[in-house]
């Protein structure tokens, strides 16, 4: 039998992916009877909204969507995310050229690197940020370099530390705000001088906007569209998981630039046969609804960190409590790295974190806790790092 490798070489660039590793520890703990509790994989537990579930129901008895879609996209799902674009951000879309459906923002984001990046291109990736930043460069032979984000500046990237080199190869650059995994969001300027920084450099910014709908305390977060100049240099990446409960249906969007979204195309039509059709209408629903499921979930979330946040400054976690996404990122005791402090956490605990250091290098020294646990299990959880850390 030959002793080449199964996989393709560029497999072996890639680390464990994150998520399957987690999902790897929960099975081997509860396989040995361990009451485990998850906040480690960002997956909300409660439904998806009833009206986006009888609109499917319809949709998948209609003989008209049962055969292969338009990678374009049905004309109601881009013109439904046109309108919500316009109601919600102020943001003017031409559902023609500017809107394409997206089997949900990983799939996307990865295949933007395929349709953007060339081998040897830059992509400035977020750092700490959600993996595929960095693993959907590596895939194409271009290279990903961490853009920090810093803490002193709200967890915001200091772009006048990169360097000239690197801005000069850099192609793509990743925002993602509200924030995963640290939970900051825009209140300042940060969208403005990104446009600036693309405009100077010839940077195509791609903002991942999955949580946009998710804040709190009075909290509205923009679209990055909305700022002067950015659809000329860029796109978002928007997805209906998180905002609708909707994370096994794979719906989202890419938006904005009338060329980038061309391009994209252009792959995807080589790759994919487009999104169901089912599921366009259901997510029509979702995005025309009056959005009250999205209140809904926010004031269970808000309920949720307060509970999450109250419990880790009382055993001295250093934090600040987020005003968008679904998580808290909080700082591990001292002596503790962001590897040590989450295997304690599982092994002493039974309870299930992210390590920063997997969303970037500089993540280290941090964890990510998510919020789509039932009340009860959080406040356990809570309780039971409450007991490790206190002992």
């Amino acid at each position: 039998m030959s002793t080449r490798p199964v996989g393709a070489k560029r497999l072996g660039l890639l680390p464990p992916y994150l998520f399957a590793e987690i999902e790897r520890k929960i099975a081997a703990k509860r396989a040995e009877g361990v009451d485990i509790i998850s906040l480690g994989i960002g997956d909300p537990d409660t439904p998806t909204p009833e009206l986006v579930v009888r609109r499917m129901a319809d949709a998948v008895s209609d003989p008209g969507t049962h055969q292969y879609p338009s990678n374009r996209g049905r004309e109601s799902f881009r013109t439904s995310v046109a309108g919500f674009y316009d109601r919600r951000f102020g943001v003017s879309l031409d559902p023609d050229s500017e809107i394409l459906p997206a089997l949900g923002a990983k799939e996307a984001i990865a295949n933007l690197n395929l349709a953007l990046l060339d081998p040897g291109d830059v992509a400035l990736a977020s750092d700490p940020g959600y993996p595929v930043y960095t693993m959907g460069p590596l895939l194409v032979g271009a290279e990903p370099v961490p853009m920090p984000l810093v803490p002193g500046l709200g967890f915001q990237p200091d772009f006048d530390a990169i360097p000239a080199d690197v801005l000069k190869r850099a192609r793509i650059m990743y925002l993602n705000y509200p924030n995963n995994p640290t939970g900051a969001v825009v209140e300042d300027d940060l969208f403005e001088r990104a446009v600036a920084v693309a405009r100077a450099n010839d940077i195509i910014i791609v903002h991942d906007n999955a949580y946009s709908e998710i804040t709190y305390d009075g909290y509205v977060a923009p679209s990055f569209l909305a700022t002067p100049g950015a659809k000329d240099v860029g796109i978002e990446v928007f997805s209906l998981s998180k905002t609708y409960n909707m994370t096994g249906w794979r719906s989202g969007a890419v938006v904005g630039n009338p060329d980038i979204i061309s391009a994209y195309w252009q792959l995807k039509t080589n790759i994919d046969s487009g999104m169901f059709e089912a599921v366009q209408e259901a997510s029509v629903a979702a995005l025309d609804s009056d959005q009250a499921s999205v209140r809904e979930m926010c004031e269970i979330y808000r309920r949720r960190r307060d509970v999450l946040v109250g419990a880790l400054e009382a055993i001295g976690l250093e934090l600040t409590p987020p005003k968008g996404a679904i998580y808290v990122w909080a700082r591990v005791p001292d002596g503790e790295t962001s590897a040590s402090f989450t295997e304690k956490v599982l092994e002493d605990a039974a309870v299930v974190i992210s390590p920063g250091s997997a969303y970037g290098p500089s993540g280290e020294g941090f964890v990510r806790m998510s919020l789509t646990v039932p009340d009860e299990r959080l406040m356990e959880a809570a309780e039971r790092i409450s007991r490790l850390v206190n002992a």
